[in-house]
């Protein structure tokens, strides 16, 4: 089992820079740790392709932010990937906070972000009539936007994977050595073994420990979680943009900002945690809560549908890292990727293209390459595009979940796509069944039976989401056989 290029982990990342070598000759594989794709970071974070302004000039984050935000409205357009191009406020609630927003102008301008403005109370509140009557002014980007995280990963690795890149799920990396032959012999905890000549480290919040197996320790991951409110889409037309506040030293702050889905997000915080600490608080929540109502006082946080926690990669570093590792020829860090990470993913990959191609490996196009991609979102069609296709497909005339309007015909899709869903909750991730008012209450009895008739899954070995995290355990009732006197 030998390849030109491994990459570990497959979230936004790892999957961007698979899409990029997948235009190429070169044998790649992805190796995940779990059981679906982009299922940390990338699955549990604000959604914001955010415009630029807030690293600082001069670095990775600086230049990649801005150019992974260019690339992104080509790549959601032939990748069928929703984004809302909403623009974003960064608000200032007081006459200090109005220099702040000023020097933020600065940055964005150094940093090449287009279209910036200062605007003062009333220009800010004819954007969001909801705004505070607090606020003495606002930083206008209109560059910024939502967008469907999870969708975004999973459409890189699945054109990847239409075009010749082998996934490789629930390989959980424990080891690494070098063979005197050259290259990187990649071992998981189940025994297999992965040989590859150069190797993509993108592992999130365990790109340390990845990086450590090959290479004398430079850098520490603290991983931050962050929580966060899902409120109903009867809250959609709360905000029209990204409402930021001044960001601290210790993040961007919590945003209220519209969903590409239709829904408001409300968050995050920022508290340090161990690598797998998806927690959701009380004292986390009543921060939010407190913080988000400086901005729209107007907000009720009653609506919400869901709260939901992510960790991200936060460092002992101020940038990025991205390079080579010491003392190990081939190896890339992509490293320490926070905010504004699902921002710069695609500029990310195109430079870790760049770091292998100077580490040695030949680039070479392929002549024949799928750049495309087309789901069937049901909701989203005309009235005459509705009958035809259930006309085509009686399967689409099928709804299963009432709150989204998500058909049987999209989940069989999705359970025949290049990189199917193992679990109820991947099948909710890929559709959008189960993220409606009800959570699943109406459906996810329907789309087990689907994942176990189409996958070939015995009931007993139905997952909700990660691995281990089985539904059904036994049966309730048992049919009884007849007495003589039924007989």
């Amino acid at each position: 089992m030998q390849y030109d290029v491994a990459i570990i982990g497959c979230g936004v990342v790892g999957a961007a820079v698979a899409y990029e070598l997948s235009k190429y000759t070169a044998s790649v594989i992805v190796l995940e740790a779990e059981n679906d794709v982009a299922d940390e970071t990338s699955k549990a974070n604000s959604g914001i392709f955010h415009a630029g302004y807030d690293p600082q000039p001069g670095t990775l984050m600086a230049q990649l932010n801005v150019a992974g935000v260019a690339q992104a409205k080509e790549l959601c357009r032939k990748l069928d990937v929703p984004v809302r191009w909403t623009g974003s406020l960064v608000i200032a609630l007081s006459n200090g906070e109005l220099a702040a927003i000023k020097m933020l102008f600065d940055r964005g301008t150094k940093n090449g972000v287009p279209g910036q403005e200062l605007l003062n109370a009333a220009q800010a509140r004819h954007l969001d009539a909801r705004l505070s009557p607090q606020v003495k002014g606002a930083l206008y980007c209109p560059s910024a936007g939502v967008v469907y995280s999870w969708e975004y990963a999973l459409a890189f690795i699945e054109t990847a994977v239409r075009n010749g890149t082998e996934l490789c799920r629930n390989f959980r990396v424990t080891g690494i050595t070098r063979p005197e032959k050259g290259g990187y012999c990649i071992q998981s905890e189940s025994g297999a073994c992965i040989t590859a000549t150069y190797v993509v480290n993108a592992a999130g919040v365990y790109a340390d420990i990845i990086h450590n197996m090959v290479s004398p320790p430079a850098f520490h991951i603290q991983p931050t979680r962050g929580e966060y409110y899902l409120l109903d889409k009867t809250a959609g037309d709360l905000v029209r943009h990204i409402i930021f506040q001044c960001p601290t030293a210790a993040g961007k702050g919590v945003l209220v900002a519209p969903t590409a889905g239709g829904n408001i997000i409300v968050g995050p915080n920022a508290a340090p945690c161990s690598r797998t600490d998806v927690r959701v608080t009380h004292s986390g929540l009543d921060y939010i809560a407190a913080r988000a109502q400086k901005s729209i006082p107007s907000i009720d946080l009653r609506s919400s549908i869901r709260n939901f926690a992510g960790v991200r990669a936060n460092h002992d570093r101020e940038d990025f890292i991205i390079g080579e590792a010491d003392g190990a020829p081939g190896f890339i860090d992509l490293a320490g990727i926070k905010s504004p990470g699902l921002s710069a993913a695609p500029a990310i990959a195109t430079t870790c293209l760049t770091l292998l191609e100077q580490a040695g490996l030949a680039l070479e196009e392929k002549k024949s390459y799928v750049d495309s991609r087309k789901r069937i979102a049901f909701e989203r069609l005309s009235v005459s595009e509705k009958q035809r296709l259930i006309k085509k497909n009686p399967l689409y005339g099928r709804v299963i979940c009432r709150c989204e309007t998500i058909t049987e015909g999209e989940i069989i899709d999705a359970l025949r796509t290049p990189v199917p869903p193992v679990s109820v909750d991947g099948i909710n991730r890929r559709c959008g069944t189960g993220m409606g008012r009800c959570q699943g209450g109406f459906c996810s009895p329907r789309v087990m039976e689907l994942l176990m008739n189409e996958a070939h899954v015995s009931w007993h070995d139905v997952l909700q989401d990660k691995a281990g995290s089985y539904l059904l355990t036994g049966r309730t009732k048992q049919q009884e056989e007849c007495c003589e006197r039924c007989r």
